[in-house]
């Protein structure tokens, strides 16, 4: 059984596929961006779940929250599935904060960022990109980005099985209630690349939904935009990725 981080997981998928992780035996270490969030997932807790809190808009946070993790067992797992849809928390959230946690933590046995089908309308355009959340950002540009991320990682940590995965647009707080997609499909991909024993889950570099792979956007796979992003992002962050 593996040890999992579950970034984002005081709700919607993040809560799904803690819960789902837990409930097949799975040592999960849950996540909540505060100690009043944290509260949702005391049942979690008490059936066993660790409990990590960091506020992902707060850097010094995210590297707290690093160095905790850093200190304590191996993760077999990151599912860096902690996002916000709108608002100047945008950039902060949906990449700086899973860019610093990769940078800074020793590297699990696997990654899996949450993407969207948004990435597709997202601008491979860095001139300008609001990363300190000083004002409201692009959801498309922020899962484009995110999508690279993962790309890069799998590039330059061949070692790590590194993916994105679209959920698809699901009935959760963000996707709202009269999201079309199926909300269990929309986890179980997720799970299946963390833990998973199929052959597909020991590749690298995929961007996926509903356990298909898919072809993301053009600049997903462009190494020289993968560079420029890391370039940025270290220079923003202080932190360069090993």
């Amino acid at each position: 059984m593996s040890r999992i981080l579950v970034t984002g997981s005081a709700d919607g998928l993040g809560r799904a596929a803690a819960e789902a992780l837990l409930s097949r035996g799975h040592q999960v270490v849950v996540h909540a961006r505060s100690p009043r969030r944290a509260g949702r997932l005391d049942d979690l807790v008490a059936r066993g779940a660790e409990l990590v809190v960091a506020d992902f808009t707060d850097r010094d946070a995210v590297r707290r929250m690093a160095g905790e993790l850093a200190a304590a067992a191996p993760l077999g797992a990151v599912i860096h599935n902690a996002g916000v849809w709108s608002g100047p928390a945008v950039m902060p959230v949906n990449v700086v904060a899973p860019y610093l946690l990769t940078a800074l933590m020793p590297a699990p046995g696997r990654l899996v960022y949450l993407s969207s089908g948004s990435h597709f309308s997202g601008r491979p355009v860095l001139d300008g990109v609001d990363w300190q959340g000083l004002g409201p950002g692009s959801y498309a540009d922020s899962k484009l980005f995110v999508t690279a991320l993962a790309a890069a990682v799998a590039r330059l940590r061949p070692g790590t099985p590194s993916h994105a995965v679209d959920p698809g647009w699901v009935p959760t707080k963000m996707g709202g209630p009269n999201a079309p997609d199926d909300l269990k499909l929309g986890h179980q991909t997720q799970e299946w690349l963390a833990v998973g024993d199929d052959p597909e889950t020991m590749t690298t570099g995929g961007y996926w939904y509903h356990r298909q792979r898919r072809q993301p956007h053009a600049a997903v796979h462009d190494e020289a935009f993968q560079d420029h992003l890391l370039e940025v992002l270290a220079e923003e962050t202080g932190t360069a990725l090993g």
